[in-house]
């Protein structure tokens, strides 16, 4: 009877200092998320409903500042020049990526290099290949106006443009989407070889055996990337301020510049928490819509459906 009551306070011994090793070792973790994360989230929230400045204390406002939001045309215009750039970026870089990949993942002599060339836009500086691409898109000497005059084709004034700059930087967009291909060829490389063999023995072609074994098997890996994409397109900011500070005429006026320009420009800081948190929102919707379509078009391999 002693041996075992001596087990058990052994046990719980172990069992205690294991307990303390762990609180200790995500003791950091926790403390720079709630300093770093929670507390300024909570902040945020309660300057939404107050009128601050940075100047003096805030002064509750209730809901008038979101109130003023729905009445706000830049609001409204971020937000569509926001959703359009979403719609532009997402997909097209999502295709360019998946057929980077498919071309990446063969065999080919030298390969190694060709991914390192596609995969180092998206670790370059954005404030760099934005500055970059104003040299590409200059609308008498821009190295895209001269290819396009090689053929005869007079190009846009691009970010001079109120028709052409947005999709200038919908097209910007497709040329950093490196990290997207390097998570797809880790996808390709998890596909089991004997899925394409027992195609083959059933007389699929390439395409077939794209559709029915590439996509389905990769779709988790599709999903994962897209919801991703579309996170940080929404959250756009860098190159509408660099390359056109939203113009011309607030053609590229995203979302996050105009709340940019509300806080630390006209230091409407409840303001811009309020536009904050409805991106936030709008963020969690689409998210969840994306999330929730996933039972349709996503495939694993463990399901049984």
């Amino acid at each position: 009877m002693s041996s075992m009551l001596r087990k058990y306070e052994l046990g719980s011994r172990l069992a205690r200092r294991e307990a303390f090793t762990f609180y200790i070792l995500i003791l950091p973790w926790v403390l720079g998320f709630l300093v770093f994360l929670a507390y300024p989230m909570l902040r945020s929230l309660y300057l939404s409903f107050t009128s601050y400045n940075l100047l003096s204390p805030p002064e509750w406002v209730g809901l008038r500042n979101f109130q003023r939001i729905l009445s706000d045309t830049d609001f409204w215009q971020s937000l569509k020049v926001t959703l359009l750039y979403s719609l532009g970026s997402v997909p097209g870089g999502t295709i360019i990526a998946l057929a980077l990949a498919m071309v990446l993942a063969q065999k080919l002599r030298g390969v190694n290099f060709w991914r390192t060339i596609f995969f180092l836009p998206s670790i370059l500086s954005s404030i760099a290949v934005a500055v970059l691409w104003l040299f590409i898109f200059r609308p008498q000497d821009g190295l895209l106006n001269m290819a396009l005059g090689l053929f005869g084709i007079k190009g846009p004034d691009w970010l001079l443009s109120e028709q052409w700059a947005l999709p200038a930087l919908i097209l910007m967009s497709w040329w950093s989407v490196g990290g997207q291909i390097v998570i797809y060829l880790a996808g390709l490389k998890g596909i089991p070889e004997v899925l394409y063999e027992a195609a083959e023995i059933d007389g699929a072609t390439g395409w077939a055996k794209f559709r029915y074994v590439t996509v389905p098997m990769l779709s988790p890996t599709i999903f994962f990337n897209v919801v991703l994409a579309i996170i940080g397109a929404l959250q756009v900011f860098d190159v509408g301020w660099v390359m056109t500070r939203g113009g011309p005429n607030k053609a590229t006026l995203f979302y996050m510049l105009n709340l940019y320009d509300r806080a630390f420009q006209l230091g409407q800081m409840g303001y811009a928490s309020a536009l904050a948190w409805i991106l936030f929102i709008i963020i969690m919707v689409i998210t969840l819509l994306v999330i929730r379509s996933s039972a349709a078009w996503v495939y694993y391999e463990a399901e049984v459906r």
